[in-house]
Formats: C-alpha cells, structure tokens, sequence
C-alpha cells in the first residue's frame, strides 16, 4: 500500500524508503520533494545517496532514527526516507513510439492480475534486468506500483517503465496491430515456451497468481507455452515464470545478434 507522509514536516508525497530504491529513484531522475536521514547516518551508500542528491538540488533534512521509524510503520528503511512525487505510470502510445525508434525488436511484459506488490517489485527487478521497454498493467483488481512493489524490485521500478490500461486485451491487440507478437504462458499449453520465436518485436503475457490469464487476454495471445515442470510441484509463480521466459527471450535474441 502506498504511503504518504501526514505530518507537516514530512510533506505529502509518497514514501521511498531504504538505501537501494532511494538511490535508484534518485539515479531515475523522478522528482523528490525532500530527502530525510537518520542523525549519525553516514559512510557507505549514504555518502553516494548524499552526493546525489546535492547534485539534484533536494533538500535533506537530518532527524532522529525514530521519527523515520514512525513514518515508515516498522518498514526497515535502513536510515533513509525519500518525500517523492506520486508515481508517474507511462503511457501505452508513447512506450510503443519510442520502442519503434530503438536499434533491437521491441520487447514487452503484459502482467494479467498480478496482486501481490512483492511479486510485481520482484518482476519488475526481472523486467529491467532483461532489458523490457515496458511493463503494462491493468488498473483494477492488479497490484500497482507503490512503496512495497518499489522495496520488492530494489529500485528497478524507478528504471522499467509501467502502464496502466482499463481493459488488457484490448491493449494486446493495439501492439497486435503494431506488428507485437503475443506469446502468453499457461501450464496447461501443449507447447513448452523454448519453442516459440521470442527474436521480433515481442510482447510476453503473465497471468496472476492464481487464476492465470483471463480468459479474453488468452483467447487474443497469438500462442501459448509453458514451462516444462520436472518436479512435484504443477506451476512455478509469476515472478519465476516471467524470469524463465524473458531471460530465454535474451538468449535468443543474443544468439541472434552474433
């Protein structure tokens, strides 16, 4: 649940706390209010954090260890607490302009009902390591980027790009159109996901954790794969499965560059 600062000290923007994702939204360039640090907090990553923040003109403002504490609700914020302004979700159009203009085939993550903000932090850190020019989201009953998403993905959510849409499938058929190959994931899918061709512009489609996709978002996927489950267990979760295929979408795509 996103937090936001009451007191009048505080400011009310939203909260980012702790060492990692404070330095990540700082490196992003996303506005901060303010920047606040526990008394006697120094060396390490503080002085980093300290240095980029002058550099960005953000006031910082030292105070007691337990007044972050009171902020925060117990979160565990390692000494810093960031006053930012609300999360600025992208736009679909504009995500797909701009991977029109890039030098590789544009590659895109569509999440259908994830609700955990620990399992959306976890992917988006995966998204952003596997080179994803956009995350999109539906705006009702998913989980949307907010403090516990941002701690989740160790500040990646200030770095991949996230949308917002009211109806997912209508969205996959603007990227369709666009010329987006739809691969979606379902482990009852005869074809394991190795075998589809993730080297085009590609969009890959990850249902919740417990429903999967809908199913309008997979009736419009141009196919649908899984992952092979050797063990006792039926499903890996979302965050697993979406690493499994993206990083297979890398290694194609590398073997395809060289």
């Amino acid at each position: 649940m996103t937090q936001r600062r009451k007191s009048s000290e505080g400011g009310s923007g939203e909260r980012v706390s702790g060492r990692q994702p404070v330095l990540e939204v700082l490196r992003s360039g996303r506005p901060l209010n303010k920047l606040f640090v526990a008394e006697g907090a120094e060396g390490g990553s503080i002085r980093e954090i300290l240095a980029r923040a002058r550099e960005r003109g953000v006031v910082v403002v030292r105070v007691p260890r337990a007044r972050l504490d009171e902020w925060t609700g117990g979160i565990h914020h390692q000494g810093v607490v960031a006053d930012v302004a609300p999360y600025a979700y992208a736009d679909v159009d504009d995500l797909l302009n701009r991977a029109a203009q890039s030098d590789r085939p544009g590659l895109f993550l569509f999440l259908d009902g994830i609700e955990d903000p620990h399992n959306l932090g976890a992917i988006l850190r995966t998204a952003e390591a596997a080179g994803v020019q956009g995350v999109v989201i539906p705006k009702r009953r998913a989980a949307q980027v907010t403090e516990a998403a941002n701690r989740a993905s160790a500040g990646a959510a200030a770095h991949v790009p996230v949308a917002r849409v009211t109806n997912l499938a209508r969205t996959v058929a603007q990227f369709q159109e666009a010329g987006y190959w739809v691969v979606g994931t379902d482990g009852r899918a005869p074809k394991p996901y190795f075998e589809a061709d993730y080297t085009g512009p590609t969009v890959l489609v990850v249902g919740g954790e417990g429903a999967g996709m809908s199913r309008l978002v997979r009736e419009r996927c141009d196919e649908v794969v899984h992952i092979p489950m050797l063990g006792r267990v039926s499903s890996l979760n979302a965050g697993a499965a979406a690493a499994v295929v993206l990083f297979e979408a890398v290694r194609q795509r590398s073997r395809a560059a060289r």
